[in-house]
């Protein structure tokens, strides 16, 4: 059975000192560069989205050890410090933005990460497109899409959709959950929207026998060095939570 390992980034970058933070809002710099050396070593062959959703539905074969790399909230650091190391290496990686607060700050982080950090303006998402990175949505408004009504949850899907697909001049086919909350009406939403993927917060591996539409994914934190990444990746797999069934 085909499986892939989705690994979940918010910020990569330098962050001097202490930072009391929740622990998957950041990466530091020289420990992606190391991470992105550890997938080689592995054996583990980064994959696009697109690739790794069409593996996963039987329709081309997926390389031994296939991983996803995923950057939510589309911070401008990802283009400043993730892009280079990526593309050094050849790796894709999927961003999803906020489509209400393009070229905006991350508001949600107040108290809870660093301080609110400048969001990837529209110049700048087309510039990741152009050098071969996916972009995703994230949203309209980064909210608990669990905790909203049928009306707004559709909202945040459908219109999400439509602007970064103006914005970009191509489909927009993936979405990420914010905060991973979703609930059978997110999906619904999702699936009405025309996404092909929606990934979440659940810990585990994709396969074949999960809906595209709630794939986990396993976060990076702070204090994850080479040895706690690889151990996420071979050992870490919590089991999941009843498939949510459309």
């Amino acid at each position: 059975m085909s499986q892939v390992q989705i690994l979940m980034y918010h910020r990569v970058g330098d962050f001097p000192g202490r930072v009391k933070a929740h622990g998957a809002l950041y990466c530091h710099l020289p420990r992606f560069r190391a991470q992105m050396r550890l997938f080689g070593w592995l054996g583990y062959t980064v994959v696009s989205l697109d690739d790794a959703v069409a593996g996963l539905r039987g329709e081309r074969p997926l390389p031994p050890r296939p991983l996803v790399l995923t950057f939510d909230d589309a911070y401008v650091d990802f283009l400043e410090h993730a892009a280079p190391v990526l593309l050094e290496h050849g790796y894709p990686a999927t961003v999803y933005a906020v489509s209400g607060l393009v070229g905006a700050r991350s508001s949600w982080d107040a108290g809870v990460g660093p301080e609110p950090a400048p969001l990837m303006d529209a110049v700048q998402l087309r510039e990741i497109q152009s050098l071969g990175f996916s972009v995703g949505s994230h949203s309209r408004s980064h909210v608990r899409l669990a905790e909203q009504d049928d009306a707004r949850i559709r909202a945040e899907m459908h219109d999400s959709k439509a602007s970064l697909e103006d914005l970009l001049g191509r489909p927009v086919q993936h979405f990420c959950y914010p905060y991973g909350s979703h609930d059978l009406r997110a999906v619904r939403a999702a699936a009405e929207a025309g996404y092909l993927s929606g990934t979440t917060c659940e810990r585990a591996v994709a396969t074949p026998a999960d809906d595209l539409l709630t794939l986990p994914r396993k976060a990076v934190s702070r204090g994850d060095d080479v040895f706690g990444v690889a151990w996420k990746l071979l050992f870490k797999n919590t089991p999941k939570r009843p498939p949510i069934r459309r």
